[in-house]
């Protein structure tokens, strides 16, 4: 940092069409809160810019699907993504939108600048047009076949159900998805970013200049490079977004992968125009060459923020490049992909319903569980493990044990410190080392790893005290118990300050019970931050236990949604060809009742069932063992097929065969009436 004076901190501007998950924060939003609130501890300068993003096409498909306009979905998820943002203490300066009237004019004026330049090409090219709906199709108005996995309901950019990226002329037999009528080719005019042209000063910049840049981002960038880089286009045909600002471009408008980044720009100039005083002017912030510039993203971020950014940046002369692109890798839910199309997410708004005022918890186990380098996994099993036994075993108990002690020993005032043995002095050593370790880790984005020796502050402690157990000196050594406790007390204080970036509101509650208002991160380390009469106060809990019901909810919460997936998708078997009348006369459908079930030995999927047909009784082996306990079935009256020829079975003659119906998820349930009818009883 000696070289810069400020930082701007910029994170990915979350898509407007949805509320926001797990992934988001793990992967953007907590990484730059913490680096944040770091900086801003140091006294270094910082500002934190956020903002939705309001264009493009997806927003408008939802529009369409619910009959509002773009601008109504825009509005209602600005909103929830924003509080959801402020209700787990993400501590940007600005959030702002795209759809502002600050940003449509910097994202106008950056492309007039751009295009005065010469800086983009034009290009005319064949596109998909929808005669009826009388408008040029966007790659996800378009559907199709896909010409990989043979998925009917591809989509113009990708198929979903085989991940292929694709585009619109690859699809076999292509619909609109607006009018469903088959689209026709026709020619448009689009402004297009020759990033091939800034292939030579890329190359120089990210894999000479930048090798200290993490792993997985470094490599993605040599990828791309390495394939060789294609121009890009800047405008589409579309009438939602920010008008292209040229003559003869009516109906076009920016492509929200060249307008969402200049938000950045845009929400900075809203803040300080709004408050030159406290923030100064925005060029500051984005053109002085002592700034660094730092972008938090996911990784299918990476490009553009990378590649595409920095190129349009340098084309327009003026900005300054970003210095670090610390981006992450992704979330999974429960070991699958978090999917907003599927509800296969734990989204923040509904977390905070069923955990109220367990912020920290949730950002605790998401820094641990951070997807840094390669994606991670969250589970409602670590969830639990790392609250239960870490949070509540380790942190908590460390910090109520030692107040609790204090307020009995000593009315609650720091008492003070006297003659330190060796194991006193070993303990204050190395938690001091802590504020190296946890500092050296931040300074190059390992969030996980250092919380994790933030937290090794509280296992000082908590040995510390299980070790020289205060409360059995406390008969015959009241000296010793004080300098105990006194150590115990400075650990404490160290603790509300090194989880202040980590754990904001565990680090507000803790300093409250200390009476610790002000603090600086140059203070980590000290053991002298509460002098001896300072009074504390008596603690309540810092963090409770989650109880297995709990967590068995949220299990099940999943698994009703991966139900829920499973019928909306069920698609049925296509019919058999058609048999005549007199083939379906032939068969012989009855309704027996069971008399006996059980499982066939040495064979995982059947059952040999004994049924009273009304003429005698028979004997029928079905494999539907996977899908019912055999004494689910005695009683139960059952379809089968009664004239079908008898077929030996692990050695049983089966005697027919019992009708299923295989349910969306593949599991079999038998077919029988809705009301008792006597056995043997015909099926018509």
């Amino acid at each position: 940092m000696e070289k810069f004076k400020r930082t701007t901190v910029t994170s990915a501007l979350p898509y407007a069409n949805g509320p926001v998950h797990i992934g988001h924060l793990a992967g953007v939003y907590i990484p730059a809160d913490i680096y944040v609130r770091y900086l801003r501890l140091k006294g270094e300068k910082v500002l934190f810019i956020g903002g939705s993003d309001e264009h493009g096409v997806p927003i408008t498909i939802k529009a369409r699907k619910e009959g509002v306009t773009p601008q109504d979905i825009v509005d209602r998820y600005h909103g929830i993504i924003k509080k959801s943002f402020e209700d787990f203490g993400i501590s940007f300066d600005v959030y702002s939108r795209t759809s502002s009237k600050t940003h449509h004019d910097v994202a106008s004026n950056f492309f007039k600048t751009l295009y005065d330049k010469g800086e983009f090409v034009e290009q005319t090219s064949e596109q998909y047009y929808d005669e009826e709906a009388k408008q040029f199709l966007a790659d996800r108005y378009i559907t199709g076949t896909c010409p990989h996995c043979k998925n009917e309901h591809a989509y113009g950019d990708q198929c979903e159900a085989c991940g292929t990226s694709l585009s619109p002329l690859d699809l076999i037999n292509p619909k609109s998805a607006i009018s469903g009528s088959i689209p026709v080719l026709k020619e448009t005019k689009h402004w297009y970013l020759p990033l091939d042209k800034h292939e030579s000063w890329l190359r120089q910049w990210i894999l000479e200049s930048h090798k200290e840049w993490k792993p997985n981002v470094y490599g993605q960038c040599k990828s791309w490079l390495d394939m060789g880089l294609q121009p890009r286009a800047v405008s589409r045909d579309l009438d939602w977004g920010i008008p292209v600002p040229v003559d003869g471009a009516e109906g076009k408008v920016l492509y929200v992968w060249f307008d969402a980044p200049i938000g950045y720009i845009s929400n900075t100039k809203e803040l300080c125009d709004g408050n030159p005083q406290e923030y100064g002017k925005w060029e500051t912030w984005w053109k002085d060459p002592e700034t660094r510039l730092l972008h938090f993203i996911g990784k299918d971020n990476i490009v553009f923020h990378c590649i595409v950014f920095p190129s349009m940046l340098k084309a327009e002369g003026s900005y300054i490049l970003p210095d670090n692109v610390p981006a992450n890798e992704f979330l999974n839910l429960e070991g699958d992909k978090i999917s907003t199309s599927r509800n296969w997410a734990v989204w923040l708004h509904e977390y905070l319903e069923d955990f109220p005022g367990k912020q920290d918890i949730l950002r605790y186990v998401l820094t641990a569980n951070a997807p840094e380098t390669k994606d991670n996994d969250f589970t409602w099993k670590d969830f639990q493990a790392r609250n239960n036994n870490e949070l509540v075993a380790i942190f908590g108990n460390f910090v109520n044990r030692t107040l609790v002690l204090t307020q009995k020993y000593f009315e609650g005032k720091v008492p003070a410190r006297g003659e330190l043995t060796d194991y006193d002095k070993e303990t204050l050593k190395e938690f001091v080392d802590v504020k190296h370790e946890v500092e050296k880790l931040l300074n190059v984005f390992r969030f996980r790893d250092a919380q994790k020796e933030a937290m090794n502050l509280a296992r000082i402690g908590n040995k510390y005290l299980a070790d020289t157990e205060p409360w059995k000196l406390a008969k015959t050594d009241m000296d010793r118990v004080a300098t105990i406790l006194n150590i115990s007390l400075q650990i404490t204080a160290n603790l509300a300050i090194a989880f202040e970036p980590f754990l904001p509101f565990t680090s507000a509650k803790l300093r409250g019970f200390i009476h610790l208002p002000k603090f600086k991160w140059s203070e980590l380390g000290s053991i002298d931050l509460l002098p001896a009469g300072h009074q504390t106060s008596t603690s309540e809990l810092l963090f409770e236990k989650i109880e297995d019901d709990v967590m068995e909810a949220q299990v099940q919460k999943l698994l009703n949604t991966k139900k829920a997936n499973e019928l909306a998708n069920y698609e049925p078997k296509p019919i058999l060809e058609n048999i005549a009348f007199d083939d379906f006369t032939k068969l012989d459908i009855r309704v027996g009742t069971v008399i006996d079930c059980q499982k066939v030995p040495k064979a995982d999927k059947l059952l040999q069932f004994k049924i009273d047909d009304g003429l005698g009784g028979r004997t029928i082996v079905s494999g539907i063992a996977q899908h019912y306990k055999p004494e689910d079935l005695i009683g139960k009256q059952v379809c089968f097929i009664a004239n079908l020829a008898p077929r030996k079975l692990k050695g049983i003659d089966s005697e027919g065969m019992i009708l299923s119906a295989e349910d969306a998820d593949g599991k079999l349930v038998v077919v029988s009436p809705t009301n008792g009818v006597k056995p043997g009883s015909e099926v018509k």
